[in-house]
């Protein structure tokens, strides 16, 4: 399994979209631990949105269609429909 998530920090306002082959809360906890990078900026990241797919590239191009998109009101929206 291969996962495309989006993750969701509070305090910046900002969604962060990745894609990983590993266990979702392991993957987390790596974004939460100390590093350096986009996601080092907060420690209060959540994830809010996962698809699982077969295959590593089918993830990653994924990943990109969101990442393209550059639009928070339509990443949100697909946030809500999920829930739904």
């Amino acid at each position: 399994m291969v996962y495309c998530y989006i993750l969701y920090s509070k305090i910046l306002d900002k969604f962060y979209i990745g894609h990983t082959a590993e266990n979702l809360e392991e993957r987390l906890r790596k974004h939460l631990s100390n590093h350096k990078g986009f996601t080092a900026k907060s420690k209060d990241w959540e994830i809010i949105y996962s698809e699982t797919f077969e295959t590593k590239s089918e993830a990653y191009k994924r990943e990109m269609q969101i990442k393209s998109w550059k639009s928070k009101i339509k990443i949100t929206k697909l946030i809500e429909s999920s829930a739904e």
